[in-house]
């Protein structure tokens, strides 16, 4: 191998046009932070978490669908158990009315009924007590018939509830395995931190769930209203219910590439300024992002939210509020620009 000589014009012309071809090449491909100068380009996000979405998708994913599940098994629970209360109150009533038939059955005795009727004193009077005898006979029967229907509807209703209350425990072991899942995704982002909380935030109108309680599988099928992308109708549900609630700043969606879930339509940045995404928030900026992330917050059940970024911390479903130590230092990668909501 022919090695020249260190400092030749011919070996700088050499390495310099090696660089240029591994750059067009994308061996050393470095993602592209916001045009100078341009305060609507998307934020450098870095790259320092590329694997951060994917982890934070599949255990807080996981965990919400457990967490949706939960919740409409314990509204089944509690319907079946107000339906087994009235059911009990039903069969009470009627169990004792049977009592009594049994009681005067026994007392009087199918040979004293046969008495009655052939002791009548005319054909009318015959008749007339062959009627009655037909008639409570019936409606013994009919009581006796119900209270074996409601015996066998209540001791279906408790399997019921039986089968409710084993299908929650599934699901908070589900939740409770994928809540460290979520943490050891976060453990090099930081530990815990207070976070953005805000109880007044307004309540959002939920998104659409399966029967189930859990999160359909929704594609990325809808124009983005701030690019020439997508997003999917959960991402855009969620972009309108801020908006409602008075979150009117500038916002992006949809980028073809980089980390998170904005290649897949389910994410958006919303900046804090209200012209686009700038240095770091302060004053009422940094106040309007707090409010924003609070507001996500408080609504993630009902929009499902996977995670929250802003401000240097992260929030998920699965482990809360915690340290955001994945940026480069800058305003966008930092989140201290632009609030980060990812949805499921």
């Amino acid at each position: 191998m022919v090695r020249l000589p260190e400092g030749t014009p011919l070996r700088k012309r050499l390495i310099a046009s090696l660089l240029a071809a591994l750059v067009v090449l994308g061996a050393w491909a470095v993602p592209a932070g916001a045009a100078p100068g341009d305060p609507t380009a998307a934020p450098d996000e870095g790259s320092a978490n590329m694997t951060l979405g994917e982890l934070l998708d599949k255990a807080n994913g996981e965990f919400l669908d457990a967490q949706g599940i939960l919740e409409v098994s314990k509204q089944r629970q509690a319907e079946l158990t107000t339906k087994i209360a009235g059911m009990q109150r039903q069969l009470d009533v009627i169990l004792a009315e049977v009592n009594v038939i049994a009681g005067a059955a026994y007392r009087t005795g199918g040979v004293r009924t046969a008495a009655a009727l052939i002791q009548s004193e005319s054909t009318e009077a015959f008749i007339e007590r062959t009627m009655m005898v037909n008639t409570v006979a019936r409606y013994n029967d009919r009581q006796i018939g119900q209270l074996t229907k409601l015996q066998k509807e209540l001791g279906e209703a408790k399997k019921a509830v039986d089968a409710e209350v084993a299908q929650q425990q599934a699901q908070a072991d589900i939740m409770a395995k994928k809540k460290k899942d979520a943490e050891a995704a976060l453990v090099r982002m930081g530990g815990r931190a207070n976070g953005y909380v805000n109880a007044n935030s307004p309540l959002a109108t939920p998104a659409p769930r399966n029967a189930n309680g859990s999160w359909p599988k929704e594609n990325c099928i809808i124009d983005d209203p701030t690019t020439t992308g997508c997003v999917t109708p959960r991402m855009l549900h969620a972009v309108k219910e801020a908006q409602k609630a008075g979150f009117t700043r500038y916002y992006s969606c949809f980028r073809p590439s980089g980390p998170y879930e904005h290649p897949k339509g389910r994410a958006c940045d919303f900046a804090a300024q209200a012209n686009g995404f700038g240095g770091v928030a302060t004053g009422g900026d940094k106040t309007y992002g707090g409010n924003l992330a609070a507001f996500f917050v408080r609504n993630a059940s009902a929009l499902g939210v996977l995670y929250v970024i802003w401000f240097r911390q992260v929030w998920t479903p699965a482990a809360g509020w915690h340290a955001y130590s994945g940026g480069n230092g800058d305003p966008s990668s930092d989140h201290t620009n632009h609030v980060h909501l990812s949805v499921y």
